[in-house]
């Protein structure tokens, strides 16, 4: 598994999850939530920002969503969020969907590590990296619109 933050203002480097290891709610949010994602989200986007995620178990754990409605100025939880939303969802469907799975795999990939470094290889070459801050903008800012206008409705 990978994480990954992306707003208009940039993206968060890969944070890689190891072979094997189970990502539960507890581990979520103590590891990839406290240690590595909201830490960056935080240094780009100070205290304004909205924290949107999929419903993924992990992502539903009570802790989990007890530590996002705590640790973010503002937070849609899963139910508030429709699934398999194209227009909602960049990371899915327009960044993953249409850049990234078809550059990664467009020979087989064997071993773990050559997967990683193909989606390094993606973000580098896309301009997606840390050091660029930068990251599909149309779609963040699209995204953004879509997420406080629907937000009201909910």
């Amino acid at each position: 598994m990978v994480s990954v933050a992306v707003s208009k203002l940039g993206c968060t480097e890969l944070f890689f999850v190891q072979p094997g290891m189970k990502v539960s709610g507890n581990y979520y949010h103590e590891v990839l939530l406290k240690e590595k994602l909201l830490p960056c989200i935080k240094e780009t986007s100070g205290d304004s920002f909205i924290f949107q995620q999929d419903s993924t178990p992990a992502h539903r754990a009570h802790d989990t969503m007890h530590f996002l409605r705590r640790e973010t100025p503002d937070f849609i939880s899963p139910d508030q969020w429709p699934p398999k939303s194209p227009d909602m969802n960049p990371m899915d469907y327009k960044i993953w969907a249409a850049v990234m799975q078809q550059q990664v795999y467009q020979k087989r990939v064997n071993i773990i590590d050559e997967l990683c470094q193909r989606l390094l290889s993606v973000c580098v070459a896309q301009h997606w990296t840390k050091r660029h801050r930068r990251s599909d903008r149309s779609v963040a800012c699209a995204t953004h619109r879509l997420c406080t206008s629907k937000r009201r409705s909910f």
